[in-house]
């Protein structure tokens, strides 16, 4: 059996999209399962809109998602450059053999002339596509363009009336008519080649065996297999995975909020929930399970159990895998990944020494289990660091002003003297006995202590908070509070 040889061969006109981090992890997948190789190229020959910025963002992002690869930019391989305008002189010789064998033509159609067919052929209700004037071009008149210091672009001659028959290791049999292609552009004006001359090119030099890649590509295969048979070369096999679409089911967007993987990583979102995420967008595992390691990943994966429909991106289902990876998560590893948002938040001026860093280990301990992604935590923690009491609405005030709340607060103050040194056990016994020698219901003591600490009517548990805050921060809070409330000095 052949070595398995997958790709991902992204362009660099921007930050990864999630679209294209999933096509890149549904590679590397198969290829760590396989005991294959993952190359990465790089598809640049769109030279106004192509950045060195934009392809390293792409491969930080793919880094920071754990997916490594074995050859290709970065590290290197027998089959390389491993970008495209580093590889002309390759793509140039095959041009040149297509152009020898009257497989393809120079066309000198202006653009003017290819706006006018195209509104014809969308008149009459017809897909646009080249209808082949410069095919049957005589060499005199080629000549003579040239001379007249016209570019020409290559143009392929696709063969008419073929079935072009794609066994799709996803979508199964899919057939495509030749004639509805259209002799299609393979070298620009500019001499460089187009995407779909190039990316077989590539594919080919690269020895690749699978091609993974998204739906929206499946229109372009055709095009490309013409190509393999017309150079004799070896046709890889094909994969296209379905679109992720919006919660409403249209093609996901802006507008359905962050899109590319350095936003959710900006937002602190963890990088193993992502994974986690994006494998479960148009692949089902063999069981009721949802969470995986990446480990666990690459030994469920396989081709036969990704969808030919759409996959919903849903945020809140990411939220749900993220939080549970929060909560999973060693403290230490939380808070050091929290830093930078409590900074940015304006609670740290720089790096925590030793004794804010256990008072802040507490303070991330409090609300590691409410959060869905890091940056929530900044709203979440403010009480702590904040001695007036912020409340979050008139609701709150209100509870403060019920008959049984002055009793609730001077006992409360009393025990936590008494009691010393504080942690969550101790904190759990006093408000137990709270409610037993004051003959109240939890809500009537615990709700009041709750909004005269944080503000709030709900967040992290009291035994948490309390010990954080200690005798005298409990003291100012309830000063706080209930001047507020009360209009006491």
């Amino acid at each position: 059996m052949e070595q398995v040889r997958v790709r991902f061969a992204p362009s660099p006109t921007g930050p990864l999209h999630i679209g294209g981090a999933r096509s890149a992890l549904f590679n590397y997948l198969l290829a760590k399962k396989l005991d294959g190789k993952l190359v990465i190229r790089i598809e640049d020959t769109d030279l106004e809109r192509s950045s060195r910025e934009s392809e390293e963002n792409i491969l930080a992002s793919l880094k920071w998602l754990g997916i490594d690869w074995d050859e290709g930019i970065e590290k290197g391989g027998a089959d390389g450059p491993y970008r495209q305008t580093e590889r002309l002189d390759i793509y140039r010789s095959f041009i040149d053999k297509l152009l020898e064998s009257k497989k393809a033509y120079y066309c000198f159609c202006s653009e003017e002339e290819l706006e006018e067919e195209r509104q014809m052929l969308m008149a009459k209700g017809e897909l646009p596509r080249y209808l082949g004037k410069c095919r049957f071009q005589k060499e005199e008149e080629r000549t003579a363009c040239l001379a007249e210091g016209k570019q020409p672009v290559v143009r392929f001659r696709v063969p008419e009336g073929k079935a072009i028959i794609i066994d799709d290791l996803v979508r199964g049999k899919v057939t495509f008519d030749s004639d509805g292609i259209g002799d299609f552009v393979i070298v620009k004006s500019d001499g460089i080649p187009t995407y779909n001359f190039a990316v077989v090119i590539d594919d080919v030099t690269m020895k690749i065996s699978h091609v993974i890649r998204g739906e929206e590509h499946l229109s372009n295969t055709p095009r490309q297999i013409v190509l393999y048979e017309a150079l004799g070369l070896p046709i890889p096999k094909f994969a296209h995975i379905s679109l992720i679409l919006g919660k409403d089911r249209s093609k996901m967007s802006k507008r359905h909020g962050t899109v590319s993987v350095v936003s959710y990583q900006e937002k602190g979102y963890l990088p193993e929930a992502l994974v986690n995420f994006l494998a479960l967008l148009g692949w089902s595992p063999e069981g009721e399970e949802e969470i995986f390691t990446m480990d666990e990943l690459i030994e469920q994966f396989s081709l036969d159990r990704v969808a030919k429909n759409p996959a919903v991106f849903d945020i809140e289902k990411l939220n749900w895998v993220n939080g549970i990876y929060l909560r999973k998560s060693p403290r230490e590893e939380i808070v050091r990944k929290a830093i930078p948002f409590l900074m940015a938040g304006g609670y740290l001026s720089g790096m925590p020494e030793e004794k804010e860093l256990v008072r802040l280990s507490q303070i991330v301990g409090a609300v590691q289990e409410r959060i869905s992604y890091l940056e929530e935590m900044a709203a979440k923690v403010r009480f702590f660091f904040v001695d007036e009491v912020e409340f979050e609405g008139e609701e709150a005030k209100a509870v403060l002003r019920e008959e049984q709340v002055p009793q609730v607060l001077a006992l409360l103050q009393q025990k936590l003297i008494q009691a010393g040194e504080l942690n969550a056990d101790k904190v759990k016994v006093i408000l137990k006995e709270l409610t037993k020698e004051l003959g109240l219901g939890g809500r009537k003591v615990f709700m009041p202590i709750r909004v005269a600490l944080t503000g709030q009517m709900h967040g992290p548990e009291l035994f948490d908070i309390i010990p954080i805050l200690g005798v005298d921060g409990v003291a100012k809070r309830i000063k706080s509070s209930v001047s507020q409330t009360l209009g006491t000095k």
